[in-house]
């Protein structure tokens, strides 16, 4: 029987990325193995990477994972506010995963304590309904500006009175100046609820680090709970960032623009991982290299991107790409651009107006307010392989090319391909993850391989080892006086 005692635990970080969704994700599937009902929870996320829930919303794609480590299915009570940024200073506000409204940051720093009202009545289903709730921080408790009417971090924790762990990042150096400052920057009453410290991704000899987790200690008055080790090759799920180096395992080169609003790059997870492919991510005025597939990912920003991807040079890139006998695949907003036009009448993600679009496919696409969210299954419709996957887009796609579909679903036509059968586009995403999908998309762009990826075998694989490394950390916690 499991000795945690915390109804409630917060994990928040000394930085973004210090580990906060992994560390979160551990400790839901150790509790879980424990036989605890335990749920996650993020009050507030700023993703471009989400999940379509059962309940027929979206959520941040780490409290997606979150969930599957804890064997649930994923719950927009799980993140209830979600910011998808559009620009620089605009995001889509998504409420109890439905779009609220587009704000720029300054508008949405005073809907804070509107957004609080929401992220307090999902706390409090969960609280009903499970024995413990760990919740994710989102950056830094030490953002002095952005304090008042904080409901990520601290905010949160003193609205709900829940203890807190603070996770830094070793592996980035700095790690007791990140504590130490992270903690001057707190009042009293929020230093006083930091209940320890996790020292995550050390990798090298232990007995180097001890004298300055001693230090530590003294110097702050607060235990270490555990140092979790750099784990290398794991399958999760990233929150938002693409991976920088993407190592060449195949000969089959996949290329992916890397459009500045890129989203929901989890598509890529089962090509990047595949022992046949060689997956290339191409920034800003990098060098394109030859390729076999060129796949165009979904955006927040159809048109924005669209016309990056212009002033980049992809334009001609993709003419020569076809005319030598490559193969082309548009995923949501990169499906929009793959036809003749993107108009948006309203607004929706910037300035309204219409785009030219790529011209491979013969259809026109306009800008919706009506978000579409669905999870969905069925059939390739070039091959006989089954498909599954979920489609979360803004926009109405419309044209002969759409009487030639890519997939069909419970009878329903979507996506299209090309006359010459070069060009194939979808809002579908996750379209890689089934292991006869993505063998069949591939056998499409001309590689017949004898592997396959199981995407869902290989997450849970690594679920499990992040629990067996969080397990010093769970047990420190059970040693733990019990919460008040």
């Amino acid at each position: 029987m499991s000795q945690f005692s915390f109804h409630t635990l917060m994990v928040q970080g000394t930085t973004s990325d210090a580990g906060k969704s992994t560390v979160v994700a551990a400790l839901c599937r150790v509790l879980s193995n424990e036989g605890v009902r335990v749920a996650p929870f993020k009050p507030q996320n700023m993703a471009l990477n989400s999940a379509v829930t059962e309940d027929g919303g979206e959520i941040g794609r780490a409290q997606a994972l979150q969930a599957i480590a804890a064997g649930l299915a994923p719950h927009t009570d799980m993140n209830p506010v979600l910011l998808k940024p559009s620009s620089d200073t605009g995001a889509q506000v998504v409420i109890h995963g439905k779009v609220r409204a587009e704000m720029n940051a300054r508008d949405y720093h005073q809907y804070k304590t509107i957004a609080m009202d929401a992220v307090l009545e999902s706390y409090a289903r969960l609280r009903q309904q499970y024995a413990a709730v760990i919740v994710e921080g989102a950056g830094s408790p030490a953002e002095i500006n952005l304090r008042e009417r904080d409901i990520a971090n601290m905010g949160f924790a003193e609205a709900v009175d829940c203890p807190v762990i603070l996770v830094a990042d070793i592996d980035r150096g700095g790690v007791f100046a990140h504590i130490v400052g992270t903690l001057s920057c707190l009042s009293q009453s929020e230093q006083d609820r930091i209940v320890g410290f996790v020292i995550n991704r050390f990798r090298g000899d232990i007995s180097l680090l001890e004298p300055g987790l001693d230090w530590l200690e003294q110097q702050t008055g607060k235990p270490v709970l555990a140092v979790l080790p750099y784990l290398q090759g794991l399958f999760l799920d990233a929150e938002d960032a693409v991976q920088a180096v993407q190592a060449s395992q195949g000969a089959f080169r996949i290329v992916v623009p890397s459009v500045p609003r890129m989203s929901n790059h989890t598509d890529f997870d089962a090509l990047r991982v595949h022992p046949d492919v060689d997956l290339r991510f191409v920034r800003q005025d990098q060098a394109k290299p030859p390729c076999e597939l060129l796949i165009i990912p979904g955006s927040k920003n159809t048109r924005g991107d669209l016309a990056w991807l212009l002033e980049q040079g992809w334009g001609d890139y993709i003419s020569r790409h076809l005319r030598y006998g490559g193969k082309v695949i548009g995923i949501c907003g990169g499906f929009q651009m793959l036809g003749a036009s993107v108009v948006d009448p309203h607004g929706i993600e910037g300035a309204a107006g219409q785009s030219r679009g790529l011209g491979l496919l013969e259809m026109h696409t306009e800008l919706t307010r009506e978000k579409r969210l669905a999870l969905v299954h069925g059939q390739c419709a070039f091959a006989d392989a089954g498909v599954t996957g979920y489609e979360i887009h803004m926009g109405v796609s419309s044209g002969a090319a759409l009487s030639v579909p890519a997939f069909r679903f419970d009878g329903r036509a979507e996506g299209a391909i090309s006359a010459d059968g070069q060009v194939l586009g979808s809002y579908l995403h996750g379209m890689f993850d089934a292991p006869q999908a993505c063998a069949a998309l591939l056998r499409w762009a001309g590689l017949d391989s004898l592997h396959t990826v199981d995407t869902a075998q290989l997450r849970d694989a690594s679920l499990e080892r992040i629990a067996e490394a969080a397990l010093p950390l769970y047990q420190a916690l059970c040693r733990l006086p019990h919460p008040k």
